[in-house]
């Protein structure tokens, strides 16, 4: 089930926090940015699967961090290996192979809840009018909580339902 909840997204009780990054991503905007600097683990061993694997976007990766953290590195903007490359923008098309992979990897982990931002409106530049309904039509009929956040409010923990 997909609810829509308001705050810190970090403070989740999801077993699961998935956000959508480019291939070798820099991790120095937006949410990225705080899991980055929350994770330092996750960024180096994400740039070391992005060297090994060479990952195109419609992609997803899961880190599982010390205490039970897992984060979902989900590839919706297109990236570069060149130095000094920046992601690119995100396409509808990318988010919804990536959210087809997510489905997978979900179902894979066993995972019973991920929580997600409003995933490629920030910096990968879409419109949540576009993305909502892909999220709706990837996720909805999953036996999974699905927490997106649609409002960041730094430091409040989501009333995040359970069914």
């Amino acid at each position: 089930m997909i609810h829509e909840v308001e705050g810190d997204i970090l403070l989740s009780g999801a077993e699961a926090i998935a956000h959508g990054v480019a291939a070798n991503d820099p991790m120095d905007q937006g949410l990225a940015k705080t899991l980055h600097k929350s994770f330092p683990a996750m960024h180096k061993d994400y740039h070391h699967w992005c060297h090994q694997q060479h990952p195109k976007t419609g992609n997803a990766w899961i880190w599982s961090g010390a205490e039970g953290v897992r984060i979902i590195n989900l590839i919706t903007q297109e990236g570069g290996y060149e130095h000094g490359s920046r992601p690119g923008k995100s396409s509808v098309s990318n988010v919804n192979h990536t959210l087809r992979a997510l489905k997978k990897l979900i179902k894979k982990e066993g995972l019973n809840s991920v929580a997600l931002p409003r995933l490629a409106t920030g910096v990968g530049g879409l419109d949540w009018g576009d993305v909502q309904p892909l999220i709706n039509s990837q996720l909805s009929e999953m036996d999974v909580e699905i927490y997106v956040y649609g409002k960041y409010v730094p430091g409040m923990k989501a009333v995040e339902p359970a069914s």
